[in-house]
């Protein structure tokens, strides 16, 4: 099956862009002007289980789940071993986005035994609609999870399909888009500029400078922080101007 992906980013690309929180990755991918700034990111139903993690990078494997009925006799019905098989439809590292269907979400999408699967097939993290349990053992597990709350039971748990487009905290996920998420929260990375962000966050941060150094400097006056204000608007614009004249 070929699916939708973003390109193929080498692994010191996106070591590089998990140097970097998401909050300034959204900043980025706002002076490239390919989108508006209300798109491309989930919101706040989906939180961090493990805010001290740190930012993850990876591509979508997507899945749709239920818990709250019996499975039906009849039906055709994914399995874990399945799920795992078709990793290699996105490009390295996946990055598992699962859709509960559910709604309201009866049970826990994820546990311990989930988790550690993920982490031994490279996963490098997971994000669901759904909830979570076992958090203390999938924190040991090391596996960064995302999600809208903790169940404690996991019901009648069914996998449904793998590599589909999904919707999760508002945002269309689909299989092999570039994911970046932390404690701050979710958002994707635009294919066509995907090779840029990380180096333009360091240009970002090196602009944002000028007004945090000021600040911390001492001695501040609203005349000095004007200034510094008025170089980090002429530094963004002179970055801006630049990415989208390419």
């Amino acid at each position: 099956m070929d699916v939708m992906s973003a390109p193929q980013l080498s692994g010191e690309v996106l070591s590089k862009l998990c140097q970097y929180d998401t909050p300034t990755v959204c900043n980025v991918i706002e002076l490239f002007g390919v989108r508006p700034q209300t798109d491309g990111y989930m919101d706040d139903r989906i939180k961090a289980c493990f805010p001290e993690m740190g930012p993850i990078c990876g591509y979508a494997s997507t899945a749709t789940f239920r818990s709250a009925v019996k499975p039906w006799a009849g039906g055709a019905y994914g399995s874990l071993a399945d799920q795992v098989a078709r990793f290699g439809e996105v490009p390295d590292p996946p990055l598992v986005v699962i859709q509960d269907l559910d709604s309201p979400t009866k049970s826990a999408t994820f546990g311990e035994v989930m988790a550690a699967t993920y982490k031994s097939f490279g996963v490098v993290g997971l994000i669901t609609s759904g909830a979570a349990r076992d958090l203390d053992q999938v924190r040991a597990v090391g596996l960064p999870s995302f999600s809208d709350g903790a169940i404690s039971s996991h019901g009648y748990p069914q996998l449904l399909e793998f590599n589909v487009s999904v919707h999760v905290g508002g945002l269309a996920v689909y299989p092999g888009d570039l994911i970046h998420a932390d404690q701050n929260g979710v958002t994707n990375i635009p294919g066509e500029i995907a090779g840029q962000v990380a180096d333009v966050c360091a240009e970002f941060c090196a602009a944002e400078a000028v007004v945090l150094d000021y600040c911390s400097g001492g001695n501040v006056t609203a005349e000095g922080f004007a200034v510094a204000q008025k170089e980090l608007g002429s530094r963004l614009q002179a970055l801006r101007q630049r990415l989208r004249a390419k």
